[in-house]
């Protein structure tokens, strides 16, 4: 199986990137599923049934998310239908939404860090309940952990190993350099990066972000502009559930 992990896309430029990129590299590389993080899908910050809609149609069979998915109440809704989207299983269980989802032998989980990003359950006992209660268990499990800290993302990796199939970071929108299997079978990466405005600040238009950084006075942030940086990541996986390849592909789209 080949899956295709894509970083944080960051609103219309990176839902364009996606669109224009995507069904291309499903062709090209023959990849099975695409799992996408959505939460900055929708004018740089949260998500709304429309911006979903047009991800899924783009070919992404699954979005996952983080801290902002409840940016915009319009989405919550569609937390508990149909749709594919997730928000992070380790929010208290009285919370809207799923944290995982499953298609065939393939489960998709969605968690979220707690060093400096914020103060939900442990995301290593969520996962560990998780892979107790569920029943049949699927074979082949891609973990999207949304998280700030590339030491907490160093060690849930390193805490599942041989567990689940792969565990990629999303949320820094800066993809990292580590990408590569672990020794008992787990493709691992800190950080998928993003899809978003190259010459920006983690997706934001510099101008406004830097404003801030001088002032320290509150300031209305914007998308930036510009070609777009796409970054996702390739895991090949054997039928056993076991990672056998991670690859980074990162390309650009130039400005429309």
């Amino acid at each position: 199986m080949k899956a295709l992990l894509i970083g944080d896309i960051i609103g219309k430029p990176g839902r364009r990137a996606v669109r224009e990129l995507v069904p291309g590299l499903r062709r090209q590389h023959g990849i099975d599923m695409v799992i996408a993080n959505g939460e900055n899908a929708a004018g740089g910050i949260g998500l709304t049934p429309s911006t979903a809609e047009e991800l899924l149609q783009s070919g992404v069979d699954v979005i996952t998310s983080g801290n902002h998915i409840w940016k915009h109440r319009e989405i919550i809704p569609y937390l508990d239908g149909r749709y594919p989207i997730l928000r992070p299983l380790n929010y208290p269980s009285n919370v809207p939404g799923k944290g995982y989802w499953i298609r065939g032998s393939v489960m998709v989980v969605s968690l979220m860090g707690r060093v400096f990003i914020g103060e939900l359950d442990c995301p290593f006992k969520a996962i560990d309940r998780l892979l107790e209660e569920i029943d049949p268990k699927p074979r082949i499990i891609l973990i999207d952990f949304h998280a700030e800290a590339t030491s907490e993302k160093g060690a849930l990796g390193l805490y599942l190993d041989g567990r689940v199939s792969a565990v990629a970071g999303t949320h820094t929108h800066i993809g990292t350099i580590d990408a590569r299997i672990l020794p008992k079978g787990t493709a691992f990466v800190s950080d998928i990066g993003m899809v978003g405005p190259r010459d920006s600040v983690i997706g934001d238009d510099p101008e406004g972000v830097i404003h801030k950084f001088l002032t320290q006075m509150p300031h209305r942030l914007a998308v930036g502009r510009g070609s777009v940086t796409f970054n996702s990541v390739l895991v090949e996986i054997e039928e056993n559930g076991r990672a056998t390849r991670i690859t980074r592909i990162d390309t650009e789209v130039a400005e429309s």
